[in-house]
């Protein structure tokens, strides 16, 4: 053989073992990032496999929460999990172009004239009105096509097994199960140095006869509507729906709740229509008030064993500042639009 044939032989066995660093290289990567990473086109998930749909908002401005939570749900379960996006025609552009990988979606668009003559103007809190705030409300409204969900908000990051909560059992004629705020003895020292509402008194305006001729006691233990599984058909049945823009429609008139109080103008409603009429959840699938105080936090200990994590409250983990910010920031996935960057001090090195 030629010494150029035996340069060249020598050359591609140089090429192919590089090639194959590079490989072993890119797994070892893959296998200790969060899972999504490569676009998957969207679809239905076989109907012989066990599915879990979840219901997410994704506002413009708030894309990259939206994708934390879908990056920690998905790299948390080996369940076959549903994704229903739900955002205004203004965003769904935006999302289309993210890369979703591994994942499948449904991208739907909710329509906020449905909430004209409901909500009134309050300058308190201006992004508790968000039109996605009420998304919640209008389940049986969208294009679901299970019977059964699982709604979560952007400001949330799921550290267990996502198929557990939704595998619990509802009570019959129960069309919701929600965390009471009386649920967690671990956490009545923290949210008492916050100031922190649990009962119905710190969210409806009991000098209102309205409020009164409800019957319920203002002691009564409240509940945080931005975690819950929610039977879709017996929601229809009870004609939830209706029940909450009736109160929406009061409050409109009456002013009997604002957002100045604990839960915003979103938590109410809800407070009033499932009132003795929900199932519990673990409270582990449900640990919130992370976003209340810049300060107050909770052991690392607990954290640990948690299996959800709420950030509800004006001090949000991609802000700054705010708590426990490495929980979070394991599962945010850098929009290459940029048009979502985390706000961090700036290193004095």
């Amino acid at each position: 053989a030629s010494p150029c044939a035996s340069v060249n032989r020598v050359l591609l066995v140089l090429l192919v073992l590089l090639v194959c660093l590079l490989l072993h290289s890119t797994l070892l990567r893959a296998s200790s990032r969060p899972k999504l990473s490569a676009r998957v086109p969207s679809g239905r998930v076989s109907e012989a496999e066990p599915v879990v749909p979840v219901v997410i908002c994704a506002s413009e401005e708030r894309i990259g929460a939206t994708m934390a939570v879908i990056n920690s749900v998905y790299s948390n379960t080996d369940a076959s999990v549903f994704f229903y996006i739900v955002t205004l025609r203004d965003a769904s552009l935006i999302i289309k172009r993210i890369r979703c990988g591994g994942i499948t979606y449904k991208i739907l668009e909710f329509n906020p004239m449905v909430l004209k003559g409901k909500v009134k103007p309050d300058s308190s809190r201006p992004e508790l009105l968000h039109p996605l705030n009420f998304v919640r409300f209008y389940l049986p409204l969208l294009d679901i096509k299970h019977k059964r969900v699982i709604y979560l908000d952007d400001d949330v990051i799921v550290q267990g097994d996502i198929k557990d909560l939704f595998n619990m059992k509802l009570k019959p004629g129960h069309a919701a199960a929600f965390s009471t705020d009386c649920d967690l003895p671990s956490t009545h020292e923290m949210v008492r140095s916050i100031g922190m509402q649990t009962t119905y008194m710190g969210f409806l305006d009991y000098r209102k006869e309205e409020v009164r001729d409800l019957g319920i006691d203002p002691r009564d233990c409240s509940f945080n509507p931005g975690v819950f599984v929610a039977d879709v058909s017996e929601w229809k049945k009870q004609k939830i729906t209706k029940q909450l823009e009736k109160w929406m429609e009061e409050n409109f008139r009456t002013n009997i709740y604002s957002s100045a109080m604990a839960g915003g103008v979103a938590t109410p409603p809800m407070l009033i229509v499932f009132h003795d009429k929900y199932t519990t959840l673990d409270p582990l699938w449900h640990v919130r008030h992370m976003g209340w105080s810049p300060d107050a936090r909770y052991s690392e200990r607990f954290l640990e064993e948690a299996h959800l994590l709420h950030w509800n409250g004006p001090f949000k983990p991609w802000h700054y500042p705010a708590v426990h910010l490495d929980l979070w920031e394991r599962w945010f996935i850098p929009d290459p639009s940029r048009k979502f960057s985390l706000v961090r001090p700036k290193s004095n090195s």
